[in-house]
């Protein structure tokens, strides 16, 4: 979708045009968090700020910007895509493109755990802050909550999450806080334990950080056990979508009443047949018959 002149436009007025970003900013026209059908659809893209840029069996496909605001923009051109995820240098070349009028953005808060780091679950937040959020007319915050009891990197990033999700709730934004548990194995490694307990603790946890969860959004692993660990709380939830979700999906979290869409990344917008437009289809088509399910 983007063209060469359109390229050297973007590299243009990043040299030469930096105010065009808070320009963009105040132009973006928005819109109500739920569609009418009160679901919410969107593609994530903050991933390469975390040094995480293997996608479709390519370890750097992601480090490609061209590419990745390429498939962004075909992922956002379906009507069905209620907007994205993002860090801010993600966010503000959608916006010089004019690829977010009337779309959710969600700004992406912390990144500072960087893939494979010594330090990666004390998660520091180096992008957005729940301030900028507010002066930029973002509909809300997403922060990363990984849980790992052996690891005291947990409680710092504990706590600034709690921190943000007040100061987000007092500007009357959205937090989205995304709570996974941990393990690390033999070798060191992390493995997100994905077992039904596992995650209800999690939720439980993620529920009550903060002065009020009013606007507190969780965003969640598509559940096994939908039932044990959605029914750990009230909030409202997005679930990650994708093929290898797909079979959790269809058991049943899309039905939930507390989950009100889907999130959907790197598996989606690097499709093994490289076609992106068909990819997000599906699973907005997924997530349309879930909530036709429900309302039956």
């Amino acid at each position: 979708m983007i063209t060469d002149t359109q390229w050297r436009e973007l590299l243009h007025t990043r040299a030469f045009e930096p105010e065009a970003v808070r320009a963009a900013y105040a132009a973006r026209r928005r819109r109500p968090l739920l569609g009418p059908g009160g679901t919410l659809f969107l593609v994530a893209a903050d991933h390469p700020a975390r040094g995480a840029l293997g996608a479709g069996g390519e370890p750097t496909a992601m480090a490609d910007r061209r590419a990745l605001l390429d498939r962004l923009l075909i992922a956002l051109d379906d009507p069905a895509v209620d907007g994205v995820l993002g860090t801010p240098d993600v966010i503000e070349e959608l916006l010089l493109f004019h690829g977010l009028h009337d779309k959710i953005v969600i700004g992406s808060m912390n990144r500072g755990g960087l893939a494979g780091a010594d330090w990666e679950i004390d998660d520091r937040f180096t992008a957005y802050d729940a301030q900028s959020i507010v002066d930029y007319g973002l509909d809300g915050g997403k922060m990363l909550l990984r849980l790992v009891n052996s690891d005291q990197g947990t409680a710092p990033t504990l706590h600034a999450c709690a921190r943000a999700v007040s100061e987000l709730a007092a500007a009357g934004v959205m937090a989205m806080v995304e709570p996974l548990p941990y393990e690390r194995d033999d070798a060191g490694r992390l493995v997100l334990q994905d077992d039904a307990a596992s995650l209800a603790r999690a939720v439980t946890i993620a529920s009550g950080i903060g002065r009020t969860s009013a606007y507190t959004w969780l965003k969640l692993p598509a559940p096994a056990d939908p039932e044990t660990v959605l029914g750990a709380t009230t909030l409202p939830c997005l679930v990650l979508g994708g093929p290898e979700a797909d079979v959790s999906l269809r058991g049943g979290a899309l039905r939930h009443p507390v989950v009100r869409g889907l999130v959907v990344g790197r598996t989606l917008l690097y499709p093994e047949d490289g076609d992106v437009a068909t990819a997000v289809a599906g699973a907005a088509s997924l997530l349309q018959s879930a909530r036709e399910e429900i309302t039956a």
